[in-house]
């Protein structure tokens, strides 16, 4: 396969972006605006990098080898940002009642706060978003996401 020179690759990609920098482009800017607010409702502290377990976290609690698999980070960094959010106040490690020699990673008050914040955020986003291209499409659209990125249609995935 032959790829166009250098500038003519340049202005195809700013003209006509593939998947993955369409995909990247939403994301940053959906982690933009929702940390940006989450900042102005009193929770400045956390950052997109936060994300990957904050958005994973139940009020139950959740291992953190469990928030590695779902986050799809190695489990040294989950260890890292879980100490972080705890130092923050936004988790607890506790025994898991399963497995006392397990730990669970539970939100705090803070945490469960934060949550409900991003969720409030986010939705007013998927509304603006829906508003944007109208109801039907956003809907085909989150349908097709789902599809795309179900677990089991990833590489690595359960086939």
């Amino acid at each position: 396969m032959t790829h166009p020179p250098a500038g003519d690759r340049i202005r195809v990609i700013t003209q006509d972006p593939d998947l993955g920098i369409l995909a990247a482009r939403l994301l940053f800017s959906l982690q933009r605006e929702v940390f940006a607010r989450l900042a102005e409702r009193g929770h400045g502290d956390v950052s997109p990098r936060h994300g990957a377990i904050l958005a994973y976290l139940d009020a139950g609690g959740v291992r953190a080898t469990e928030l590695a698999r779902l986050s799809g980070r190695h489990k040294q960094i989950v260890g890292r940002l879980v100490d972080e959010l705890e130092a923050l106040g936004y988790v607890e490690r506790r025994p898991d009642p399963a497995d006392r020699r397990a730990k669970l990673v539970v939100p705090t008050e803070r945490g469960l706060d934060q949550q409900r914040q991003a969720d409030e955020i986010i939705a007013g986003i998927e509304r603006r978003h829906a508003e944007t291209i109208g109801e039907p499409a956003y809907a085909h659209l989150r349908r097709a996401l789902k599809a795309i990125t179900a677990e089991n249609h990833l590489p690595g995935g359960d086939a």
